[in-house]
C-alpha cells in the first residue's frame, strides 16, 4: 500500500513554483512534482526536499527519519525528476529499488505508479521477486522497465544473464528500503557486493538507503554507498513522533508466574482491552507463540473469528496475503503476528500495537510501534504484556531507554567468503569477469574493503576447483577461463547455482498441505519427523491431523476437538540487545531502592520484597552470585543481566577457570538474566569465586576449550557450505531434504578438517559460531564491566526469584516422564512452606500468593 508521505495542507501552486525556485531546485521535473504534491494537499518536507537536492547534485547517502514519514517519495522523486528531464537517455533499468521483503513490491509499485499515472509520464514500473506472475517474468526476460522493484535474490538472477552488463548500463539510482535490517545480515553482504558490480557496469550510479533511526547513520551509509572518496550524504528528518509504551497489568500482580514465556495466564486481560472497533495488530517474538495465543483469543471470544486472523512466515502465500488485504481494508481487525509484519507493510487503519512478552530490543520495539498510526508527526503507543513476573523489569527498562534514545547500533558483516563465492559464480554467468577487475571491484564493497588478495585467489580457486582438497570432483570444477576471462562453462552447473542463489539458509522445512491440496505453509522437518498418522497439532490456526509424509510434503485433514500441541519452530530465541540490558539493570537498582516509578515495577514490588529478603537485588555497579544447596547438588547463578548469548559464551567459560582451580563437573544453564553452574557435589564456590575470573585475558583459548566449537562449527558449516555452493538443495525436477543437505555438508567438513585443516571456510564457520552464538564482542565489553563491578556473593537457603527460572530451563531440557508443570509446582509449594515457617515477617508481601 502506498505510503501518506504527508499531512500538511499545501499552498497553492503559484507558491509551490516561487519557493521551488527560491530553493535552487528548480528543474522542469521537480517542478511538476512539487506541483503534483499540492494537487494532493500535501507539502513536502525539508528532508525530503533535501534528499532531492543532494540526488540531483550527484550525491549518494542515506535518508533517515521515522516511520510513515515519506522516505520513499524522498529516495524517489529525484531519480524520477531526472527520468522526466532526459527522455533521451531511456533504455534498460533506470532506478532500481531493492526491499528485504518481496510481499511489499506491490505496494511500493503502486507508489511510485500514482505520481507516474496522474502526470501522464510515459515511464514503466514493474517488480520482479519470486512472486512476479510467469508471464511477466517471461516478458522481462526480452526487456526490463525503467523502474524496477526486486529483492536481493532477484537481483542476482538478473546479475546472471548474460546482458546484465547491457542491462544495467543506464542504471542511475538504487534505492534500499529497509537497510538498518538488510545491514545485519549476509543478504545485505550479498547486496553490497551487487551494488558494487551495478556501479561497475554503470559508474554514475547513486544510491540511497533508507531506514529508521540508527545511532550509527554514519556507518549504515558507508556500507549503502561503498567505498569512495565522497563520503556519504545522510538526510535526517526531524518528525515529531513519540512513541509511548505501557502495559496491561493483571489485576493482581501475583497471577504472573516466575517463569513462563506464553503469557496466556494475561489472557483475560489482554481479552478485556482488544476492542474490534479499533484495529490492531498483537506482535509475538515466536511463531509457536502466536498460534498459541490465536487460538486462545478465539477460545475466549469466538464471535471475533470473523475479524481475527494469525500471520507468520510459516503460513502459506496466499492466506498471508488475504490476511494482509483484510488488514488494509478494514475487514480484519485484529491479527495475530510474528516479525513477519515488522517491516514496510503500510497499514493505515491499523491503531493498536500489543507485544506479548518483553521486546527484547529497542530498535526492534520503536520497529513495531510505528506499525500503528502510519503517519507523520503522530504518536504511536504500544501496550506491553508481560508473560512472567521479571518481565516487568524488561517493560519499564525499555520505556526508559526509549525515552533515552539509547538504540542499539546496526552494523554490517567482515568480508564473509561464503558469500563472495556465490558472487564471483554470479558474475562468471553474468557475461564473465577478469580477475584482477573483479578483486578491485569487490574492494569497492564496505565489507570487503579490507579483502586481500591472497583471500580473494583462495576463494576464486575454491569456486573454479573446488580448491585444494576438493578438485577432484568435477563438481566443484563451477567456472574456468576463457581467454583471459572467468566463464560459467557447464549449463548443468548454471542451472543448479540459479536454483539456489541466496544466502538465506532455512530451517530444514516441509510443505505442509491438506489431502485435498490445498497449501497451509511451512513446518520444520524435525517435528514431522516425530508425529505418528492421526496425531492432531495447532497449525496457521486450526486444528489438524497428521496424514502421511510424501514426497517431502506433509499431508494433514482438518480436525475436530481441542489441543495444545503447536510446532515449535528454530531460532526463535532472541536475546535481550546491549542497550536493553543496560537499562533493565538501571531499573533493578531503582526497584531495589524502594523507587518504583512505574506502573511496571510497583507492580513488581512483591517479587522485589522476595528478592530481596533471601537475597538481594544487584545495584547497577554490581554482579549478583547465588550460592544455593538442593537435592540436585551445589548450584551458583550468576546475573550479568545481558542476554541469553552472552550467558552461553560466559558459563562455560566460568566452568572451565573454576575446574582448574578445582576438578569438578558442571551442568550450565541460562536465560537473559544470568546462568547457572551445577556440580552435584559440594563446591567451594564461596572460597574459589572472584573477578579475576572474569578477566578477558585468554579468552578466545578459553572460549575454543571451553566448549565443542568443533561440533558447533561442524553445524554452521552446513550454512557457509549452501552459500559458498559446496552442497546445494535445490535440483531441477527435484529436492533435498534437510537431512540430507545436513548429511553431504557434514561430510565435506569432516574431510575439510582432516585434510585441509587451514581451510579458510572452516575458519569462518567457527568465527560465526563464536559471534553469533556467544556475541563474542558483546561477551568481551561484559567481562570487562564486570571486573570493574563489586561481585556480591550471597549464600541463599532456596532458589530465588531471580535463580528460579534459570533452574527451570535446566529441568525443562531433562525432564522425561515426570511433568515440567509438576514439578514447577512442587518447588513453588515447598518455596511456601518454607517461607511460612520464617520468623522474619516481609512488609508488604503475602506469601500464599507470591509463591
Amino acid at each position: 500500500m502506498a505510503k501518506k508521505k504527508t499531512v500538511t495542507k499545501a499552498p497553492g501552486k503559484s507558491k509551490v513554483r516561487a519557493r521551488t525556485h527560491a530553493a535552487g531546485a528548480g528543474t522542469p521535473g521537480l517542478i511538476r512534482l512539487e506541483e503534483w504534491f499540492a494537487a494532493q494537499g500535501w507539502t513536502p518536507w525539508a528532508f525530503q526536499r533535501e534528499a532531492w537536492r543532494r540526488y540531483r547534485a550527484g550525491e549518494s547517502g542515506l535518508v533517515q527519519v521515522a516511520t510513515g514519514a515519506g522516505k520513499t517519495y524522498a529516495a524517489f522523486f529525484g531519480p524520477l525528476s531526472e527520468l522526466m528531464d532526459e527522455p533521451d537517455e531511456r533504455g534498460g533499468v533506470r532506478v532500481l529499488y531493492i526491499t528485504p521483503l518481496r510481499a511489499v513490491t506491490r505496494d511500493i509499485s503502486l507508489a511510485m505508479k500514482r505520481p507516474i499515472d496522474d502526470l501522464g509520464l510515459d515511464i514503466a514500473v514493474e517488480d520482479r521477486t519470486g512472486d512476479t506472475a510467469a508471464g511477466v517474468r517471461a516478458k522481462q526476460r526480452h526487456r526490463l522497465t525503467e523502474i524496477l522493484v526486486t529483492t536481493p535474490e532477484s537481483l542476482c538472477l538478473l546479475l546472471m544473464r548474460a546482458d546484465a552488463a547491457a542491462l544495467f548500463k543506464n542504471l542511475r539510482c538504487v534505492i534500499l528500503d529497509e537497510w538498518h535490517e538488510l545491514l545485519v545480515s549476509k543478504r545485505g553482504t550479498q547486496t553490497e557486493l551487487a551494488l558494487a558490480r551495478l556501479r561497475a557496469f554503470a559508474p554514475r550510479t547513486r544510491t540511497w538507503a533508507l531506514s529508521a533511526t540508527l545511532p550509527n547513520a554514519e556507518e549504515a551509509a558507508a556500507c549503502a554507498v561503498g567505498v569512495s572518496q565522497t563520503p556519504a550524504a545522510i538526510v535526517r528528518g526531524e518528525m515529531r513522533r513519540k512513541v509511548t509504551l505501557e502495559s496491561v497489568l493483571p489485576s493482581d500482580p501475583s497471577r504472573l508466574p516466575w517463569v513462563g514465556h506464553l503469557g496466556l495466564s494475561m489472557l483475560p486481560d489482554v481479552a478485556a482491552v482488544l476492542d474490534p472497533a479499533i484495529p490492531t495488530l498483537i506482535f509475538t517474538n515466536t511463531r509457536s507463540q502466536s498460534e498459541r495465543w490465536y487460538s486462545a483469543l478465539l477460545v475466549a471470544r469466538p464471535e471475533w473469528e470473523p475479524l481475527m486472523a494469525l500471520h507468520h512466515g510459516s503460513i502459506d502465500k496466499v492466506e498471508r496475503e488475504r490476511v494482509e488485504g483484510g488488514l488494509k481494508d478494514g475487514s480484519i481487525r485484529i491479527v495475530v503476528a510474528t516479525s513477519s509484519l515488522d517491516l514496510g507493510v503500510d497499514f493505515s487503519p491499523l491503531e493498536r500495537v500489543l507485544q506479548i512478552g518483553s521486546p527484547k530490543g529497542i530498535a526492534r520495539m520503536m520497529q513495531r510501534a510505528g506499525r500503528a498510526r502510519h503517519r507523520p508527526n503522530t504518536d504511536a503507543t504500544v501496550l506491553c504484556v508481560p508473560t512472567f513476573a521479571l518481565e516487568l523489569f524488561e517493560i519499564a527498562a525499555a520505556r526508559e531507554a526509549i525515552e533515552k534514545g539509547e538504540l542499539e547500533p546496526r552494523t554490517g558483516l567482515e568480508k564473509p567468503l561464503d558469500v563472495l563465492a556465490q558472487h564471483m559464480v554470479t558474475c562468471a554467468m553474468g557475461g564473465g569477469f577478469v580477475e584482477a577487475a573483479l578483486f578491485d571491484e569487490v574492494r569497492t564493497a564496505h565489507s570487503y574493503r579490507g579483502l586481500t588478495e591472497q583471500e580473494f585467489r583462495w576463494t576464486l580457486e575454491l569456486v573454479a576447483k573446488g580448491g585444494g582438497t576438493l578438485s577432484a570432483y568435477p563438481d566443484f570444477h563451477r567456472i574456468a577461463l576463457v581467454e583471459g576471462v572467468w566463464k560459467m562453462v557447464k549449463p548443468k552447473l548454471a542451472t543448479i547455482h540459479r536454483l539456489n542463489v541466496g544466502t538465506i539458509v532455512a530451517d530444514t522445512t516441509l510443505e505442509v498441505r491438506y489431502i485435498s491440496g490445498k497449501g497451509l505453509g511451512r513446518i520444520e522437518e524435525n517435528f514431522i519427523a516425530g508425529l505418528r498418522a492421526g496425531e492432531k497439532f495447532v497449525y496457521a490456526g486450526r486444528v489438524v491431523e497428521f496424514a502421511f509424509l510424501r514426497n517431502l510434503v506433509a499431508y494433514v485433514r482438518p480436525a475436530t476437538g481441542v489441543t495444545n500441541f503447536t510446532p515449535i519452530w528454530g531460532g526463535t530465541r532472541l536475546p535481550i540487545s546491549e542497550s536493553l540490558a543496560q537499562s533493565i539493570r538501571r531499573a533493578l537498582e531503582r526497584a531495589g531502592d524502594g523507587v518504583l516509578d512505574s506502573a511496571e515495577l510497583r507492580a513488581a514490588e512483591g517479587i522485589v520484597g522476595v528478592q530481596q529478603r533471601v537475597s538481594v537485588i544487584p545495584r547497577a555497579a554490581e554482579v549478583l552470585a547465588e550460592i544455593t544447596r538442593t537435592r540436585d547438588g551445589t548450584h551458583l547463578c550468576v546475573f550479568p543481566f545481558e542476554g541469553r548469548s552472552v550467558h552461553g559464551g560466559m558459563a562455560p567459560i566460568l566452568a572451565l577457570r573454576l575446574a582448574r582451580l578445582r576438578r569438578a563437573t558442571f551442568s550450565i544453564s541460562m536465560n537473559d538474566y544470568g546462568f547457572e553452574l551445577l556440580t552435584p557435589d559440594d563446591f567451594p564456590f564461596e572460597e574459589l569465586l572472584s573477578q579475576s575470573l572474569f578477566t578477558t585475558d585468554g579468552l578466545a583459548a578459553d572460549a575454543l576449550e571451553s566448549v565443542n566449537i568443533s561440533e558447533l562449527a561442524r553445524s554452521q558449516f552446513r550454512e557457509v557450505a549452501r552459500v559458498a555452493g559446496l552442497v546445494f538443495q535445490a535440483y531441477p525436477g527435484a529436492r533435498k531434504s534437510g537431512r540430507q543437505v545436513s548429511a553431504s555438508a557434514g561430510l565435506i567438513y569432516d574431510v575439510l578438517r582432516d585434510f585441509d585443516p587451514g581451510n579458510l571456510l572452516l575458519a569462518q564457520a567457527q568465527r560465526e559460531v563464536i559471534e553469533r552464538h556467544f556475541e563474542h564482542g558483546r561477551l568481551a565489553r561484559t567481562l570487562e564491566r564486570i571486573g570493574r563491578s563489586v561481585l556480591r556473593i550471597i549464600k541463599t537457603e532456596r532458589p530465588t526469584p531471580l535463580s528460579f527460572p534459570i533452574m527451570i530451563e535446566r529441568l525443562a531440557a531433562k525432564l522425561g516422564n515426570e511433568s515440567i508443570k509438576d514439578r514447577i509446582e512442587r518447588m513453588q509449594k515447598q518455596w511456601a512452606q518454607d517461607a511460612s515457617k520464617s520468623k522474619s515477617p516481609l512488609k508488604g508481601l503475602n506469601r500464599k500468593k507470591w509463591s
